[in-house]
């Protein structure tokens, strides 16, 4: 089964930082771009962040912009750093591939998905 994993999710206090991590290999995802999405209990998920396949370009939500920093560091791995996180940022996050070259649609290959929970 050709899917994302991601890692790196946990429990911080509010204010804290956390790095998320999604290993995307093969050639399903070779010359995509990436994004993140979150999905808080109860509610739609929402676009966070993209990265285009070279990682010069870049997308955020409002919502996160200035506080997160999506990168990746090879043809296989995409990072997504969270400082200054609010209790607001508690979600599942999931990586997946989109077939746009940047952009908050058209995503596939979803991943499992990793739980961030930040406390007050």
């Amino acid at each position: 089964q050709v899917q994302p994993v991601e890692s790196g999710g946990g429990l911080v206090q509010a204010g804290g930082s956390l790095r998320l991590s999604c290993v995307a290999s093969g050639r399903t995802f070779r010359g995509y771009a990436m994004g993140w999405f979150r999905q808080a209990a109860g509610k739609e998920r929402e676009f966070v962040a993209a990265i285009s396949w070279s990682g010069g370009t870049t997308l955020y939500s409002d919502p996160v912009k200035g506080r997160f920093t999506i990168s990746r560091d090879n043809s296989k791995t995409v990072h997504l750093q969270m400082n200054s996180l609010k209790p607001e940022d508690t979600a599942v996050y999931y990586c997946a591939r989109t077939l746009e070259p940047l952009g908050k649609n058209e995503y596939d290959y979803w991943g499992q998905g990793t739980q961030v929970t930040v406390s007050s």
